[in-house]
């Protein structure tokens, strides 16, 4: 949380750089630090881009408090850089997965619709059931706030795989609202029911997989597979149904029953008692429907799929929606290809995943990038493996000879065999496959990431649009690298210079009376009375009482306006009654503490905080002593005079 926010304050100002054109101050230098400059084309972007629809931003002093935060965050990046952090390989891995993800909308494939149709039906022959954990992200999220979730993500998934409870983790941590009441269970789907990389992610699983974390538009998730069964395919019913939850509403409900038993005309009832307006006057006709097509009415599906003769009625059962009745009508089975291919084109290219782009085969990548393989390579591999290789423990000993071949060329740029026996000693691992199978193996993935980074250095050439959005995300992974060594980890880790901090600013941590008391809740009122009545009587709480609140506090210190039961009783030692917003409680009062100093132990988070935003404030003092930062008064004028204009959209 505490990162999060720093990345709002920050990097906020910094968010969709990637996008940013030509602006009337393109090539004038902004600023400089040690004589790199930062244009003011770059400023002005981010500045609009980040205060759209906000005219009252777009003043001399906001703009100047804007430009100050820019050039903080300019300081900390350089650092960063000079510190190497650019240049480990842990740093370059990293950029190297968002750059993956980052170029699939720069190379689509032209015959991307036919391949996804194919895609499409060969899927709708399987109904997959799923369990997903989400952290809420948003679509176009800076990178920043991007990275913070999807580290929070990876978090979770770790924790998946060393053998927490997948339900578990996605009731406690899941920011998808209903995982608190169903586990973060999605029941069965098929094709085309879910956003595209989430479905793409489901049907690359097997059963009990769990996938890595998965970016949608509405954030990552984790996805954990649960079964896999073939297709149902669709069923078509009709229904009557009596909204409402109360003993009337099953009355009625029972009684439509009881007429359709008796042979009453299914139309005419559906027409009197349905109260589903789209198709009451039809006899309650449905349009055929699949698994996972009513994911908020389970219950509806699960009864509809349970019939099968033409005509047959259903009992009486509840939904979210109501009371239902349903007529089975009849079922639908996945039709050949040939019948579907037409409206899933239609339908595909409504779709999201045409708008995901995927990348090229490997083979048209080769030929865009003119890949010319030896034709010894594939011998060579077999000569350098051995059992060390399928060990994990081949350490490279080439000869002269081996050194200087050539495996490949992307163009005028070759590929050594010695650079790929430094790929080998950093991904080889153990294997159960013969050496040869295992060095080919390794070498296609050697090709892969050799194509991906040819493709992105052609890419950051020709297109400043995606080159920017590296960068961005390049410079995000440096300050979140930079502020967790220089900032974070020091704010948390360091306890006696939180305690200094505390002691030094005690004025800062104080509060008025408070109480010392806990808490107790309850839903019902008899409850309460309940644990009233036993304390009247001179008896205690025990720990087989507590089960029957829906929370209890600890014992600890209160302010008014920290809690709506606490503000409500009197400030007097004892047990006290009182209700809220539909809740009751029970509050015991232990002490009154007089107005005064919080203890360290009570403001920990806030020293912790506060303490945090000294060190930057101290830090930035001493970027600025190291680093020589100038501002360009021309380019800040030009910079001004474009924010502050009236013709400026």
């Amino acid at each position: 949380m505490m990162r999060s926010r720093i990345f709002t304050i920050v990097f906020v100002l910094l968010f969709a750089s990637f996008a940013f054109g030509q602006t009337k101050g393109d090539g004038l230098s902004l600023f400089s630090i040690n004589d790199k400059d930062v244009k003011v084309s770059e400023f002005v972007y981010l500045y609009n881009k980040n205060h759209q629809g906000k005219e009252g931003e777009f003043t001399k002093e906001k703009i100047e408090e804007y430009l100050r935060l820019f050039i903080n965050f300019k300081l900390k990046v350089t650092e960063a850089e000079s510190r190497g952090i650019d240049l480990k390989s842990e740093f370059i891995d990293e950029l190297n997965t968002y750059k993956e993800e980052l170029r699939k909308p720069f190379v689509a494939e032209s015959d991307v619709l036919d391949k996804l149709v194919k895609e499409a039906y060969d899927r709708m022959k399987w109904e997959v059931k799923a369990s997903h954990i989400l952290i809420n992200v948003q679509e176009h999220a800076p990178p920043p706030d991007t990275l913070v979730a999807f580290n929070k993500a990876r978090a979770i998934r770790k924790r998946a795989m060393e053998g927490e409870s997948f339900e578990k983790l996605a009731r406690e941590l899941s920011e998808d609202p209903s995982a608190k009441t169903n586990g973060g269970v999605l029941g069965y789907f098929s094709a085309l029911q879910m956003v595209y990389p989430f479905e793409e992610a489901v049907y690359h699983l097997n059963v009990a997989d769990i996938s890595e974390p998965v970016r949608t538009k509405f954030g990552y998730h984790i996805i954990k597979l649960e079964d896999k069964r073939p297709s149902r395919g669709e069923v078509e019913v009709s229904h009557i149904l009596v909204r409402g939850t109360g003993e009337d509403t099953r009355r009625t409900i029972e009684e439509v029953y009881d007429q359709l038993k008796k042979n009453g005309g299914w139309n005419e009832l559906c027409s009197q008692y349905s109260q589903d307006p789209g198709t009451k006057d039809n006899g309650g006709r449905l349009k055929p429907f699949g698994a996972g097509a009513l994911a908020s009415a389970p219950q509806f599906e699960e009864v509809a799929f349970s019939m099968s003769t033409p005509g047959e009625i259903s009992a009486p059962f509840q939904t979210s929606f109501g009371w239902h009745i349903i007529r089975f009508e009849k079922k639908i089975l996945l039709p050949p290809f040939s019948e579907l291919e037409e409206p899933l084109k239609r339908r595909v290219a409504r779709d999201d995943r045409m708008s995901i782009s995927k990348s090229a085969e490997v083979e048209k990548r080769k030929k865009e990038l003119k890949y010319n393989e030896s034709a010894e390579t594939m011998s060579r591999l077999v000569e350098i493996a051995d059992s060390s290789l399928i060990q994990g423990k081949w350490n490279a000993k080439l000869s002269a000879t081996d050194k200087g071949f050539t495996l490949f060329s992307l163009g005028e740029k070759q590929y050594p065999l010695e650079k790929f026996a430094a790929f080998i000693l950093k991904k080889q691992s153990p294997t159960n496959v013969s050496p040869s199978a295992y060095a080919k193996q390794l070498y296609h993935q050697f090709v892969e990431e050799s194509l991906s980074e040819m493709e992105d250095l052609k890419l950051q050439k020709a297109n400043p649009e995606y080159r920017n959005l590296v960068n961005e995300y390049r410079e995000g992974i440096l300050l979140f690298s930079i502020m967790e060594t220089e900032i974070w980890n020091k704010a948390s880790e360091d306890t006696l210079g939180q305690r200094a901090y505390y002691n030094k600013n005690i004025n800062s941590y104080t509060a008025g009376l408070r109480v010392e008391a806990r808490i107790f809740s309850s839903e019902t009122k008899e409850t309460i009375n309940s644990a009233m009545a036993k304390v009247l009587a001179g008896d205690t709480l025990k720990s087989e009482d507590l089960k029957q609140f829906k929370s209890v506090t600890n014992m600890r210190s209160f302010e008014k306006g920290e809690h709506e039961a606490i503000d409500k009783i009197s400030w007097t030692i004892g047990t006290h009654q009182t209700e809220a917003n539909g809740m009751y409680y029970l509050v015991e009062v232990n002490n009154l503490i007089p107005p005064g100093n919080k203890k360290f132990e009570e403001v920990r988070a806030s020293v912790i905080s506060d303490y945090q935003d000294q060190l930057e404030k101290d830090w930035i003092v001493q970027l600025k002593n190291k680093y020589k930062v100038k501002i360009n008064s021309k380019g800040k004028k030009k910079a001004l005079l474009e924010l502050t204009s009236k013709d400026r959209l």
